[in-house]
């Protein structure tokens, strides 16, 4: 790496990598926990829901992996939603090693409640995103982003990023508001 740039270049761009992404992941925290909110979840709660959804089932460890969260991390989270009839765990037949969880019912029905109840008035970076989108007639693919990730966690990384997102192309998400007092009420007694 040493010949390809100087030390300065990679403390610049490091610095410039970091500064970003920060700014860029306090901007997706505050809206994705706005989100939630109503829903009494957080996060990570609500991101294993997705990878489990998407995933249509996981175990523990590829929640860790596809969530960026450290193992205990995703167990702990993954045990408070099963307390809440969220998710069920489970052993496999040909492979008692590792624990699995799937989505309830329930637990299916509140994450695509989330999904109804998605607003993108208030998403700031979707809304940070629309002047490039008129400039250019789409929303950015990030795709010098994608081949960097792609480089640091690997083609089955990305893979499932596309499946989740081929299933979101597919999904009709209903347009109609959700009761979100019906879930405010399950939260309370859970």
């Amino acid at each position: 790496m040493k010949d390809k740039i100087s030390k300065q270049e990679a403390i610049f761009y490091s610095h410039k990598m970091a500064q970003l992404s920060k700014a860029l992941w306090k901007a997706i925290e505050k809206d994705w926990q706005e989100w939630i909110k109503p829903f009494k979840l957080n996060i990570n709660e609500h991101h294993i829901l997705w990878i489990a959804y998407h995933l249509k089932g996981a175990s523990i460890s590829e929640i860790s992996k596809y969530g960026v969260m450290h193992v205990s991390t995703a167990f702990n989270f993954s045990k408070k939603l099963e307390e809440r009839g969220l998710l069920q765990f489970s052993k496999r037949e040909n492979d008692k090693r590792n624990t699995y969880i799937e989505l309830t019912v329930e637990g299916n029905e509140l994450l695509e409640a989330t999904l109804i109840e998605y607003n993108p008035d208030d998403n700031s970076v979707l809304r940070g995103s629309m002047p490039m989108t008129e400039m250019y007639g789409k929303l950015p693919e990030f795709l010098d982003l994608s081949a960097l990730i792609k480089e640091i966690y690997g083609d089955e990384y990305m893979e499932i990023l596309e499946r989740s997102l081929e299933n979101i192309e597919e999904q009709n998400v209903e347009e109609k508001p959700t009761d979100l007092e019906t879930y405010k009420k399950k939260s309370k007694s859970s």
